[in-house]
């Protein structure tokens, strides 16, 4: 069985910072692309960051680019999210997602996205 439970989220100020991870089981992360979603209230769902099998390339929506990082430790099977600089914009529910397949390019319109996380929600607010 195959699963990925993110942990992390919180309620924070703006300005402050939060780190999200995303263990998972059943599968060798190393194998997979894996990315970072958000979806807000009444919004479609938005790609954060990828990180690409291997090499551990990554990529970061134009949002989050300098505040956020995307890293993967292979030993604990795990993918982290560093979240700096939070702000209102932030707030969302965040998944951490996975091919099934094996590519290794880091690309959020690319897989189909098989495995998704029951998700962690982040709050930014003052």
């Amino acid at each position: 069985q195959v699963q990925l439970v993110e942990s992390g989220g919180g309620s924070v100020q703006p300005g402050e910072s939060l780190r999200l991870s995303c263990a998972g089981s059943g599968l060798i992360l190393d194998y997979h692309v894996i990315a970072w979603f958000r979806q807000a209230p009444g919004k479609e769902r938005e790609g954060v960051s990828c990180i690409s099998s291997t090499t551990g390339s990554t990529a970061y929506a134009d949002s989050v680019k300098g505040r956020f990082t995307i890293s993967r430790d292979d030993v604990k099977n795990t993918v982290y999210l560093d979240m700096n600089n939070l702000k209102p914009e932030d707030t969302a529910v965040y998944y951490c997602v996975i091919d099934s397949g094996y590519g290794s390019s880091c690309q959020f319109d690319y897989y189909a996205w098989d495995y998704w996380g029951k998700g962690t929600l982040v709050t930014v607010s003052s």
